[in-house]
Formats: structure tokens, sequence, C-alpha cells
């Protein structure tokens, strides 16, 4: 699959999830099979691109390519300049979140409250793809989106409709709505519906948390690729795991805790050394906390592992936690995301 020039090693890609696919996690998923990755939300507000947080999401240092940046914002002149200002910072394609729920996004008109005044997805869109998206030096343009704002108010199709005539190189659909934040089921009609209607590739995302389930979606969808979020929290070779269900019918043993232990180390090491140490050891406790879930005692030894004062102990902690594990099994079996 392609994107703009930008040829992808497979049709599996992992989320733009705030404050979870930072640089550490996304290197981390492509090692482990994903063929894409969209960074985390970059705000388009001039004031803010100096700031430390939004330093630390642009930095793009040696990470796989194609970089793929995210922005928000609700103003078409403020989007396209922060389009520019990533491409600058090494952005190869840009993506568009109109998909976000979150009330501190919605609440200024952004992420996909946007869907609401389709007049202005227009200019927003168009603004973007005139900033980066056409010349010699054409940067790819993407959109995220939900399938509307309510269950009585979906316009996805329409959406698509105006991201394919503004230039837009792909989408991908959340299905849900905005009101329906994470609770429900996805409706993969809706993703099917947009995947008809429009020519430019189509992504699917919503509750894929297994191979079955991606072989699933593709066929029911149609759809070109599917993105991952949640169930790549805390198991990233969740990509491996459906590539090679993809490609052979066959399913792959679950990982053993010796290869699982090396993964959260190696994850945990660039996490801190990309954060520091103060933010490092307390942005890693959901990370940590993920890679546990299902297992013994897994709920205790996340309120020791919170006490833990430095990265240090932290990770020492953690590596005690999986050797006790060792004792008790020579396989970890998890559960499935939810």
């Amino acid at each position: 699959m392609k994107i703009g020039p930008h040829l992808l090693a497979n049709r599996l890609f992992v989320a733009p999830m705030a404050g979870v696919t930072d640089r550490p996690f996304r290197q981390l998923c492509k090692k482990l099979g994903a063929g894409y990755a969209v960074s985390e939300m970059v705000a388009s507000n001039a004031l803010l691109w100096n700031s430390e947080k939004t330093q630390r999401r642009a930095n793009h240092v040696g990470e796989f390519k194609p970089i793929a940046v995210q922005i928000a914002g609700a103003d078409p002149v403020t989007m396209a300049a922060a389009a520019k200002m990533n491409v600058d910072h090494g952005a190869q394609i840009i993506d568009i979140n109109m998909g976000c729920p979150a009330k501190k996004v919605c609440n200024v008109a952004a992420g996909s409250a946007l869907l609401r005044d389709e007049p202005l997805v227009q200019r927003i869109l168009e603004a973007v793809v005139q900033a980066v998206g056409v010349g010699p030096d054409a940067v790819p343009v993407t959109l995220k989106i939900r399938t509307g704002w309510d269950r009585e108010h979906k316009n996805a199709i329409e959406i698509a409709h105006l991201a394919e005539n503004s230039g837009i190189s792909m989408l991908t659909v959340h299905g849900r709505t905005k009101a329906d934040l994470y609770h429900g089921e996805a409706e993969y009609e809706t993703i099917t519906a947009v995947k008809n209607s429009v020519r430019i590739p189509v992504v699917a995302n919503g509750d894929i948390n297994s191979p079955e389930k991606a072989k699933a979606i593709l066929k029911i969808t149609s759809a070109d690729a599917i993105m991952i979020g949640r169930a790549a929290q805390g198991r990233p070779w969740i990509f491996r795991e459906i590539n090679h269900y993809l490609e052979t019918g066959g399913k792959l043993p679950t990982p053993e805790i010796n290869e699982i232990q090396a993964i959260m180390n190696a994850h945990l090491l660039d996490h801190f050394e990309f954060y520091g140490e103060y933010i490092g050891l307390r942005t890693a406790r959901k990370h940590i906390g993920w890679y546990c879930k299902g297992l013994r005692d897994s709920h205790a030894f996340r309120q020791r592992m919170n006490t833990a004062d430095d990265c240090k102990t932290q990770l020492q902690m953690v590596n005690d936690y999986f050797d006790e594990m060792k004792s008790h099994s020579d396989r970890l079996l998890f559960l499935e995301a939810a």
C-alpha cells in the first residue's frame, strides 16, 4: 500500500493516541510488525509550538520512515501553518485529526467536533492541502474521522466526499460517533459504505484486537488497511501476530516470558531516555500497567510499582515481578485487550 510516494511495509497501522503513541512506542510497534504509525496529536496553536510537550511530539530523530504527524485545530489558517511547520521539522505525511472525542479537544471545536460543520471541514482540508500537498515537493495529507457527531447525525460519507475532492490522500474512519466515545461496538457497516463511496484509500479503525478480527474486518469493509490503537497497549507484538495470520493463516504462539520481558525492558529504557527521569518515571506507569494486565497479582504489583521514586528502581521492580512470574510458568497468557 502507498500513501502518496511512500510505499508501506504492510496494511497494519498504529493509531495516534495522545499520551501513548510517542516516538518510543511508534518505534517499538514498527519493529514488531506495524507498517505505519502516526504521531500523537500536535496542536495547531502557534503559541504552543515552542512548548516542551510539542517539541517532544515533533521529535522524529532516528524514526522509521515515513514520518507521519497528526495536527489538530479548528482554524484553516493556523492548521495550514502547523502543517508547514511540521513538514519543515521532518514530517513526510500530515494527518488531520477530526476523530478525537476528548472534551478538551472538542470544547475548542477541534477533533470530532468539526464534523458538525461541513463547510469548515472543507476549508480546513483545502487550506492544509494547498499549504503542503501540491507542487513538486507535495506532502500527502490524510484525514482521520469518526462516523458522525452522534447516531442521529452520521455524515461520514459526506465528509469522505469532501476529503476526496479536497485532495486528501487517505481517509481513516473510526467506527464510532463522537458521542459514542469508546463505548459500544464499532459500526463497520459505515466504514464499508465510506469505502464504497470514494476512490481514495480507506482505513478501518475500532475494536480490532486479534488476528481473526483483523482478517474479518478487512473482508467485511474491503478497507485498504486497518488501524489498531488500544489493543496494542501492553501488547505491541499484536502487529506481527496479525501480519503472520494474514500472510499464512496460522497463529503465532503466545510470546514467552523472557521475550516479553526483553521487549518491555527495551521499551522502558527508550522511554526513560526520551522523557528524562521526572516525566519518564510517571509516564511509564501506564505502559507497565498494560504489560502486566491480566497477570497474577498485577493489581498489587502496580500499587507497589507506583511508589518507586526513580526510573532505576521502577525498572528493577518490574523485572523482579516478571522474574517471579517465571518461577510459576514458562509462558505468559495475557487477557485479550478490551
